[in-house]
């Protein structure tokens, strides 16, 4: 399995970043209030990051043999995918509220409750993101020696006669 790649994050946070100025855009042009984030959502990001990591811990413990007991193989699949979802919803979740951010910022008077939730939920979005990225690489099992050295070509496959 690959580990979440930069350009994922980073896609994700710019999709986000352009969702979030434009409902606010739309919002305000239609001549309502901005949308702003509950204060319950930096509380529950922050939640789920840590409980990547807690899911993350038994699966590195058993990886290092500090854990006697092996693998589940389903549960570490399970909290390696968890773990990649949750970087990419807290990419988008950070591009969402740098967005709105960005759009409180450049009114004439910024509300200033609005700005606070904005930046809590940013900030919690970066920490779910590092705290998955953290789980993702606890659940990662070293390469082995021979996976790099690819063995001799069986009779018959991968010679071409041309040579």
């Amino acid at each position: 399995m690959k580990r979440t790649g930069v350009g994922v994050l980073v896609a994700a946070f710019v999709v986000g970043a352009i969702v979030g100025f434009g409902v606010d855009q739309l919002l305000t042009g239609a001549g309502r209030s901005t949308f702003t984030p509950s204060l319950l959502l930096p509380v529950l990001l922050i939640l789920l990051g840590a409980a990547d990591i807690l899911f993350a811990i038994p699966i590195r413990r058993a990886i290092t043999g500090a854990d006697p007991n092996p693998v589940d193989p389903f549960r570490a699949v399970r909290v390696v995918m968890l773990a990649k979802a949750s970087s990419i919803v807290g990419a988008a979740v950070a591009g969402v509220a740098a967005g709105l951010l960005t759009f409180l910022l450049t009114r004439p008077v910024a509300p200033v409750d609005s700005v606070v939730a904005v930046v809590a939920t940013l900030i919690a979005a970066l920490v779910l993101l590092a705290a998955a990225l953290v789980a993702e690489h606890l659940c990662t099992i070293r390469k082995d020696d021979d996976d790099e050295q690819p063995g001799p070509p069986e009779p018959g496959f991968g010679l071409s006669h041309h040579d």
